[in-house]
């Protein structure tokens, strides 16, 4: 211990401050006060007071002018103390009381205080009227002086205690090395702490790293600390050593640290504390905490300094931990994902995965990307049951044996049955849930299974967002063990533009929140969010994987299919309309009548929007599917409309004559009669009904007909 330690701990001591005062003897005036106790008679009926000699001095009156009268000993009484006095004795009184009890002070000559104490019996006559007061009267000082050192004491360990609690609650919840840092530096951090501001810094291959500093002025200090730990700095002095320093003197910090002086001038703190972080014999770094009034540190604010250190030391420890078993499952999962994903001819594809942060509990979320023969691209998005490795060890097997069946070009159905039997046939009693699409850009076909996971979203080309309605079977392994491999297809359509979406419930899943209400707040930001797939895709992550937390794994897939909006001359629009969409019809009405107003051609809106209805109410109600309308403007030399509606039917619409009293029958009429030409072309595995509207083309440029119109 240096000199100047040892001349801290002398001056931290009240014990040694009273030894030095008194040489270790108590002072007369003391013995005098122990012994000065006096007695009193109090006559109510004749307001006169007996008092002896003792009882005088204790309130410092001289008795030869003492006159009997109870006045005389109050009136160099300060006023709040003498009506405090005379409270307590009224309501004593007046309250039936039989005795009462008071401190109070009393100025002395030698302009000090002492405390006086009164203890006194009520003696009250037969009608309980009080007539007499007896008692004693005493010097109580020193014991009340003890008594406040003793509270003082009691409240400065009890500062330490709830610093210490404080301190371990925060720390506890602290996961990470930035959980640690934040709750040391962010709101109440110093507060915590008892300091006015710190400084932490962690050992880093051999070198040291300053990543916190927090308090006024500290920012002077910013970059100076980090480095090789040879430096001659505190913070790296005190690491080296594993010695605690307390500095009570910023003069004497410059002169053992010649680096630091040209700093010093800035900085608004009297004392700090270096403290070593040690858990479990390694050094992790070193703490510092800065103090603006203190200019001491006896033995019990080190001993709380120390207990700081090693809270956050055991802190830091675990969180070091933590982070290396994150970055372990990071790399293990980031290892069963498919590195890269291939661009795609028609459209674009983006992937995220975020992982749980849940240490080395990784999760078995996996998205894939499947070329396929014909052109065509199989989209996965799955879940394996569970957050460990066996679940991404599942995970990556299964992904591979589905990746495997769907290259050989089976159909969806047989593709999620045989990954059912694979899972089946593993050792393991884990299921999985998947969504699987086999995607053909061209046509802008998509056959959707679903393996008792979350169906997909598409997002049209006016923003709306739809859930269609995709049938589904059992989760895979599940279905095999109940003898239940049946996974129905669903039919979908992708127009040009249109975006198509899959993920895990992880995406969706608000602690304490309804699944649905998950899913309406993607809905709402697939909305909102921007048309690109690499831009939607971030933004969903930031919107919604950050905002429910990071308690479960996340996969997101986002295929857009390229948009064909034709040219400034021959601009050109794709709507689909789902089945079972009630508002589809009439949307598709207001989308014609929009974009036939955007390309100065509106005088043709009211035909176009008639013939748009007359063609969808056909194949919704005589159809199994929905349909894909097209619009657009046929260039020079003769600028007209041309509408074209898609189904997957095969059957093609018939002329009939309808009744007068017929509800139906009139469509191909009202076609033919506002429409130029119109013609129905076979269009893969079903047809196309089209028509023109506007000025007949001069007849050179008529192409030969597909259907007559009569």
């Amino acid at each position: 211990m240096t000199d100047d330690e040892r001349l801290q701990d002398a001056e931290a001591s009240p014990l040694r401050r009273i030894d030095r005062k008194t040489n270790g003897e108590i002072r007369p005036t003391e013995r005098l006060a122990m012994n000065r106790t006096g007695s009193f008679d109090w006559d109510l009926d004749t307001r006169t007071l007996d008092i002896d000699e003792a009882g005088l001095m204790v309130f410092g009156v001289d008795p030869a002018t003492f006159d009997a009268r109870p006045g005389a000993l109050l009136e160099h009484l300060e006023p709040a103390e003498r009506a405090r006095l005379d409270v307590t004795i009224d309501e004593a009184i007046t309250g039936g009381n039989n005795s009462y009890s008071v401190h109070f002070r009393v100025p002395l000559d030698d302009g000090t205080t002492q405390w006086t104490h009164v203890q006194a019996r009520i003696l009250r006559s037969k009608d309980g009227m009080a007539h007499r007061i007896v008692g004693v009267v005493r010097d109580a000082t020193a014991e009340v002086t003890h008594s406040a050192f003793v509270l003082d004491l009691e409240k400065r360990r009890q500062r330490q205690t709830n610093i210490v609690e404080r301190t371990t609650s925060a720390m506890s919840r602290a996961v990470t090395v930035d959980d640690v840092t934040a709750a040391l530096t962010g709101p109440g951090g110093l507060a915590r702490l008892g300091a006015d501001g710190l400084a932490l810094g962690l050992v880093e291959n051999s070198a040291l790293n300053i990543v916190a500093l927090s308090g006024e002025s500290l920012e002077v200090l910013d970059g100076l600390g980090s480095g090789g730990l040879d430096r001659n700095l505190p913070l790296a002095d005190t690491i080296r050593s594993g010695r605690p320093r307390f500095i009570t003197s910023l003069a004497a910090l410059a002169r053992r640290y010649p680096e630091l002086e040209p700093h010093l001038g800035k900085l608004r703190f009297r004392a700090a504390a270096y403290l070593p972080l040690v858990a479990q014999a390694r050094s992790l770094g070193g703490l510092a905490l800065f103090y603006r009034e203190r200019t001491v540190f006896n033995a019990d604010e080190r001993i709380l300094c120390l207990g700081l250190a090693a809270i956050v030391a055991q802190s830091l420890q675990r969180a070091m931990l933590f982070d290396e078993e994150r970055e372990f499952a990071t790399q293990l999962q980031s290892a069963m994902l498919p590195p890269r994903i291939q661009d795609v001819e028609g459209g674009e594809i983006a992937v995220r995965y975020h992982a749980a942060w849940s240490g080395r509990q990784v999760g078995g979320d996996w998205y894939d990307v499947i070329t396929l023969p014909k052109k065509r691209y199989g989209l996965v998005v799955g879940d394996v049951q569970g957050h460990d490795t066996h679940a991404a060890a599942i995970m990556g097997q299964l992904r591979i044996a589905l990746r495997a069946y769907a290259a050989e070009g089976h159909p969806p159905a047989t593709v999620l049955a045989r990954a059912s039997r694979f899972l089946a046939e593993l050792d393991t009693d884990r299921f999985a849930t998947c969504t699987y699409a086999q995607v053909d850009l061209a046509s802008g076909a998509v056959q959707v299974v679903r393996a008792g996971h979350l169906g997909p979203l598409i997002r049209h080309l006016d923003g709306r967002v739809g859930s269609p309605q995709v049938r589904g079977g059992l989760p895979l392994g599940t279905s095999t063990d109940l003898q239940d491999e049946e996974y129905p297809e669903t039919r979908l359509d992708l127009v040009p533009g249109e975006t198509f979406v899959l993920y895990t419930d992880g995406l969706v899943e608000e602690p304490g929140a309804d699944l649905d209400t998950g899913i309406d707040a993607l809905r709402n930001e697939v909305s909102t969010g921007p048309a690109g797939a690499e831009a939607l895709a971030d933004h969903l992550s930031e919107r919604l994987w950050e905002r429910w937390g990071s308690g479960d794994d996340v996969a997101l897939l986002v295929l857009r299919r390229s948009p064909d909006v034709g040219s400034s001359h021959a601009p050109r629009l794709h709507q689909y309309i789902h089945q079972a969409d009630p508002e589809g019809l009439s949307d598709a009405r207001a989308i014609v009548r929009q974009a036939l107003a955007d390309w100065d051609m509106a005088e043709f809106a009211d035909d176009a929007e008639l013939v748009t209805g007359e063609l969808l109410v056909n194949v919704l109600l005589h159809t199994e599917g929905g349909a894909v309308l097209t619009l657009e403007v046929l260039p020079e030399p003769v600028r007209r409309i041309r509408l074209s509606v898609q189904d997957r039917s095969s059957a093609w619409p018939r002329r009939r004559t309808p009744g007068e009293t017929s509800t139906s029958g009139r469509g191909l009429l009202l076609l033919d009669a506002v429409a130029t030409r119109w013609g129905i072309e076979p269009r893969g595995e079903g047809k196309a009904v089209w028509c023109e509207i506007g000025p007949a083309p001069p007849p050179a440029t008529l192409p030969p007909p597909t259907v007559a119109a009569g």
